[in-house]
């Protein structure tokens, strides 16, 4: 058993505020919902969820602006600390978005320079931003100056395959006044494709050792986020695709990471469970209409793995709901233990 040091559970700051695990939930465009974000913070362990990518272009329209808002809730208090994402490529555009989101009860604002998307890459923004490292930091440094909150960043390792931008950016970044960057160790084109490489998380961490720096790629399971925080030295790691269908990973991290021992999966009943919360939220919080919502709740659901071993029974059902009583005609008999 690996016996994790108990100095890689700490706190770190962004800006003046103290996030209290260096455990943070990746933004991710149809997943992290005000739904997905509240039953990761009923369960524990997470220190910054985040929302889902908002556009600067849409927020900044004001024909747009209020659907903008409304399709992306958060509530400030029950969800501190927080980070609301951005995309936009233009200084000025991305600079009066984030002013906007602070209006609305935004605590941290996040840069998004790391989606790999084309409908995003392609206009200039998101990961693409990484190929020109001037352009990047003129955006950064626009909303640095015109918000009082932190400031923080997403990137990738770089745009381009092999050629690595999150060094130079990272340290312009810090200059400007960005309090905390997260990297996610793969290149724009690799989307989610081979492994993370770690070792440009521990350059990106040398390079500015006074700015909290995030890890993030193919953090799944407790001892890969203690071998990120031992080997990059990184300030915190951040949690995607490792915890859809699995919200309780964050509090099974904080304790592998406080005790060195990894805490049993929910049983199929619990798991049962979190998952019909998870409905009943996406339902409570929704500003679509409710059959919209269990069409796009469909594939989340059968991630939750609920099925028999060897068994795709439940799933397939659950593909195919089309109502709320339909979801707990599957759900509660296994959550009664039938």
């Amino acid at each position: 058993m690996v016996v994790a040091e108990k100095s890689l559970l700490k706190p770190y700051q962004i800006g003046d505020i103290t996030v209290e695990t260096p455990i943070n939930l990746a933004p991710m465009a149809g997943h992290t919902n005000r739904a997905f974000r509240q039953i990761v913070r009923e369960i524990g362990g997470c220190g910054v969820v985040c929302t889902e990518v908002l556009s600067s272009v849409l927020l900044g329209n004001k024909g747009t602006r209020q659907r903008s808002l409304e399709k992306f809730p958060w509530d400030a208090a029950e969800e501190y600390p927080m980070a609301v994402q951005l995309f936009g490529n233009s200084p000025d555009v991305v600079a009066e978005a984030a002013k906007i989101v602070v209006d609305n009860g935004a605590t941290i604002v996040d840069i998004n320079m790391g989606c790999w998307v084309p409908k995003i890459a392609k206009k200039g923004g998101g990961a693409a931003l990484m190929r020109d490292v001037c352009t990047a930091r003129a955006v950064v440094e626009a909303v640095v100056n015109a918000v009082d909150v932190p400031v923080t960043v997403k990137v990738r390792s770089g745009f381009e395959d092999g050629i690595v931008t999150a060094i130079p950016f990272a340290e312009a970044a810090h200059e400007v006044g960005v309090k905390a960057i997260a990297v996610h160790a793969r290149f724009a084109g690799q989307g989610h494709q081979g492994d993370a490489d770690w070792d440009v998380i521990r350059d990106v961490k040398h390079a500015v050792p006074d700015m909290p720096v995030i890890g993030n790629g193919d953090v799944i399971e407790p001892e890969d986020a203690e071998r990120m925080l031992s080997q990059t030295g990184c300030d915190g790691v951040m949690v995607g695709r490792g915890a859809l269908g699995r919200p309780w990973i964050f509090k099974h991290i904080e304790h592998y990471l406080k005790t060195g021992e990894k805490l049993p999966d929910p049983t199929r009943p619990e798991r049962a469970e979190i998952a019909l919360r998870y409905a009943e939220l996406n339902l409570h919080y929704a500003v679509i209409p409710d059959d919209m919502v269990i069409l796009q709740m469909r594939k989340q659901l059968g991630k939750y793995k609920l099925d028999e071993p060897g068994s795709a029974h439940i799933r397939n059902k659950l593909v195919r709901v089309e109502t709320m009583d339909e979801i707990k005609a599957i759900l509660e008999p296994i959550i009664a233990g039938e």
